[in-house]
């Protein structure tokens, strides 16, 4: 099968993006694991794959796919890409899109300086919900990492996250305790990890061990995680400005019982075709 396919990026956090729309396209682990090998295939941090939606009120679907080939429920950065692919695509004229996901529904709102603005919707804070095994509910709790004891907030935004504040951020940090604290038993799904260092209220800097792909320049839901973990917390402000590797991002949120909003750039780089 030849496969037509668009390489995007949304902060460095990079995707192929696959039309399945037009086109009746499927997948095996195998065939995801070359198209992101970055050696042999075209090279990724997730798969995203546009589908007709199963709901009437919904406008497409999407699925999200690690280069592993693991399917995952919810991408910040992809979303944006997404919203992008399909204005471009002229699949929908619409700037106000609705979305499904396998982690549920999502709105996407693409602003006239061309930036995408995403309701993520509401945070969780409840061990189940990412799942993360605990006995009690707590403000913050403490994990065994590669002989260390490490204090860190879990929060589901659709994903599972684990949020460590830092003082400072640095690779050592990040590569040793990243893949600890991302495969520990006290996740039975593995988890996403934020490493984040105040700056002021209003600003963060942040690094993500993300799972099933290693650190990305990028992750729009471990901003969202870190930011609501912070505010939880009683360190940051209600709108914060996110620092990552490759760009930033503005995250905002009222408290309980409202949704995340995320608000960035996406990018194409090329298009392309390549054989499975």
């Amino acid at each position: 099968m030849l496969l037509k396919f668009t390489k995007m990026h949304g902060l460095g956090n990079d995707f192929v993006v696959v039309d399945a729309v037009s086109r009746k396209v499927y997948f095996n682990k195998a065939q995801i694991e070359r198209l992101g090998d970055r050696n042999r295939g075209i090279g990724f941090d997730q798969l995203l794959v546009v589908e007709p939606p199963s709901n009437p009120d919904m406008d497409f679907r999407y699925r999200i796919y690690n280069c592993d080939g693991s399917e995952v429920e919810h991408c910040g950065n992809g979303a944006r890409c997404f919203a992008k692919f399909v204005l471009d695509r002229e699949l929908t004229h619409k700037r106000q899109i609705n979305v499904e996901t396998k982690r549920g529904q999502m709105q996407l709102n693409v602003l006239d300086n061309g930036h995408v603005q995403v309701d993520m919707g509401e945070p969780s804070f409840q061990p189940a919900d990412l799942p993360f095994l605990a006995d009690a509910m707590q403000a913050l709790y403490q994990v065994q990492a590669n002989g260390e004891t490490v204090e860190l907030t879990p929060v589901s935004v659709g994903n599972p996250h684990a949020v460590i504040r830092v003082e400072e951020l640095n690779d050592e940090l990040v590569h040793s305790i990243g893949p600890a604290v991302e495969s520990h038993d006290a996740f039975p799904n593995n988890v996403n990890v934020g490493f984040m260092q105040v700056v002021t209220r209003g600003e963060v800097n942040l690094r993500v061990y993300e799972r099933g792909v290693g650190e990305t320049q990028a992750c729009g839901t471990g901003a969202c995680a870190a930011v609501v973990a912070g505010i939880k917390q009683g360190w940051l402000d209600a709108d914060v400005l996110v620092h990552l590797p490759g760009g930033d991002l503005r995250i905002a949120w009222q408290g309980p019982s409202t949704p995340i909003i995320m608000t960035g750039a996406a990018e194409k780089v090329f298009e392309g075709q390549i054989y499975l």
